[in-house]
């Protein structure tokens, strides 16, 4: 039986968040992830009407008990959202996940009149899915090639660094041992590796992805913050507030670089986040985001803000290039909301297990196919592995494989498209001794010139001078 890749994430993401129960969407696509029994409302006369709507709807046309319905955590913060439950999550069956449905259909008339969204499932952000993790998991780099893209020979100057913040995972504790990463600060990576001393899943994430921005960007300051450290995940009602709080520490940055998200099922962005987006549109900052690795044209947020005509010079959603950087990588989402295509496929950078050997035991086994249908040699088959979860427990089944780190590895995913991206308006506000990152963004797209294929449409393609392309093959038929 293939792996069941989103189905092993839910598991290990629900595991991460034992007192939210989660439930798959829309009904049994599998999707996106949210939190079972409760909706999202802005707080105030809003949240009072969709109480009032949903108890209304219960009542006359759903069966369903108008008494469960209440606030169901603390009033609004500058989110300015609030959490409502609707049904009762804990009851092991799909009470709660019916009472969603039912909430979203009795508020539809409502939303109709006032000509905005009202009521919104709470969705989990999480880095980059539908796998609901990146791409691929990291393999072991030798250090004899170095990292690829290989580090920009800009020289650092203090005074003129550009300011970029990722928000992600936070930092390994070895990360000082990297010259590269000289320059860079932030969160420590919270519970580096289990009670064996084997790496958590995740771990590294954001380690990775500030390499990859200094090594794109060396005149940067980068700050590292561990918004996501708790598997790779958070609920939508939380992660604005996370959002606010990353910019609060530092102040508002020249970019945020940012490689998670979800997908809603909707054209209009997240109820959660939309407090920080509006304030992000009227500060100066660049949000450079990971498009996603569904494989799927439908929007995923917040790099489809990028598609909206208000967010468009303030997003730069990024999708990512398959090794040869002449097409699409097989996971990558795709569509007009997408602005541009960096290397995402097979990178190499900075990992841990500097001085110290670290192991790493694989998590989903590798397909005889590609999931998503393309022929290459693609990170869904190779290299070769199988993996904990994808094996499940008793399973009686091969065991999963380990590798060692010794510092570098080799990813994939649009959550490291994203760094380069964000890398390349980075190195272009130094070249041009420009300060504006969003007119940065403009001029670096309209000079350009780069092309790629993806999907049948030839796309802006942002290849760093210093990446070197990995050659792609035809792999032979599994045995």
């Amino acid at each position: 039986m293939a792996p069941q890749r989103f189905h092993e994430q839910y598991d290990q993401i629900q595991r991460s968040m034992p007192d939210v129960p989660l439930a798959m969407g829309p009904d049994d696509a599998a999707e996106f992830l949210y939190e079972k029994g409760v909706v999202l409302a802005r707080d105030g006369e809003e949240a009072r009407l969709v109480e009032d709507a949903v108890r209304g709807h219960f009542t006359e046309t759903a069966g369903l008990s108008a008494d469960r319905v209440r606030r169901a955590g603390p009033r609004a913060d500058r989110t300015g959202v609030t959490r409502i439950q609707v049904g009762d999550p804990g009851d092991g069956g799909r009470d709660g996940d019916r009472a969603v449905a039912h909430a979203l259909r009795a508020l539809r008339p409502h939303e109709g009149r006032a000509g905005r969204r009202l009521i919104s499932r709470n969705h989990v952000v999480s880095i980059t899915s539908v796998n609901a993790c990146p791409g691929d998991e990291p393999v072991p780099a030798p250090f004899g090639p170095g990292v690829n893209p290989a580090p920009a020979d800009t020289p650092y100057d203090a005074a003129g660094a550009v300011g970029v913040l990722v928000i992600d995972t936070g930092l390994m504790n070895d990360h000082r041992c990297v010259p590269l990463l000289a320059h860079t600060r932030g969160d420590a990576q919270l519970k580096e590796t289990d009670e064996h001393g084997v790496l958590q899943q995740y771990v590294g994430h954001g380690t990775f992805i500030a390499g990859l921005v200094a090594a794109v960007a060396p005149n940067t300051d980068i700050t590292v913050r561990g918004t996501l450290n708790d598997a790779g995940a958070i609920l939508e009602s939380d992660f604005g507030h996370k959002l606010f709080e990353a910019v609060d520490a530092d102040g508002w940055p020249d970019i945020i670089s940012l490689s998670a998200g979800t997908s809603n099922g909707r054209t209009d962005g997240l109820l959660g986040v939309d407090a920080f987006m509006r304030e992000l549109r009227a500060r100066g900052t660049l949000l450079v985001a990971a498009a996603g690795n569904n494989a799927s044209a439908t929007p995923f947020w917040p790099a489809a803000y990028a598609g909206l005509p208000e967010y468009a010079d303030t997003v730069l959603s990024v999708g990512a290039l398959r090794g040869d950087g002449e097409h699409g990588a097989c996971f990558s989402n795709h569509g007009a909301w997408v602005t541009a295509y960096a290397p995402g496929e097979r990178l190499t950078g900075v990992l841990t297990g500097f001085g110290a050997p670290v192991p790493y035991v694989y998590q989903h086994s590798t397909f005889d196919t590609c999931r998503f249908g393309f022929t290459y040699a693609c990170t869904c088959r190779s290299p070769r592995h199988t993996g904990l979860l994808s094996e499940g427990p008793g399973s009686g089944s091969a065991k999963a494989d380990q590798v060692m780190f010794e510092g570098y590895a080799q990813w994939s995913g649009t959550s490291f498209a994203t760094p380069v991206a964000a890398g390349m308006v980075a190195a272009h506000m130094t070249a041009h001794k420009e300060r504006d990152a969003r007119a940065a963004r403009r001029e670096l797209l309209r000079v350009n010139g780069e092309y790629a294929e993806v999907r049948g449409a030839h796309v802006p393609a942002l290849r760093p001078p210093t990446w070197r392309p990995v050659a792609v093959t035809t792999p032979a038929p599994p045995v």
